[in-house]
């Protein structure tokens, strides 16, 4: 599913129009990459959180020479799913 038919999904289950729904879940999107890449943790009960951690440096090699290189420490957006997330995911 990519974001048009995102868009078409919510506009239907919210009863709102398709400019409307592009509005919020664009509103929605830009709160969650403001708040994590601020280091803010967002979480959604039953669907999850986003977060931001640190990567430490660590040591790689140059996929063309071979050669080792040091990457260095960065941080790196984080998605963890909810318990119900999971579960309907994966149903025992």
């Amino acid at each position: 599913m990519n974001k048009g038919e995102l868009v078409d999904k919510i506009a239907e289950k919210a009863g709102v129009t398709k400019k409307q729904a592009d509005s919020i879940l664009s509103a929605i999107l830009d709160s969650v990459m403001e708040a994590v890449s601020s280091e803010d943790k967002v979480t959604l009960v039953g669907f999850g959180s986003f977060e931001a951690r640190k990567r430490q440096a660590r040591e790689g090699r140059n996929p063309k020479t071979g050669e080792t290189m040091t990457i260095p420490e960065t941080v790196v957006p984080v998605f963890s799913a909810g318990k119900l997330f999971k579960d309907l995911v994966s149903p025992k």
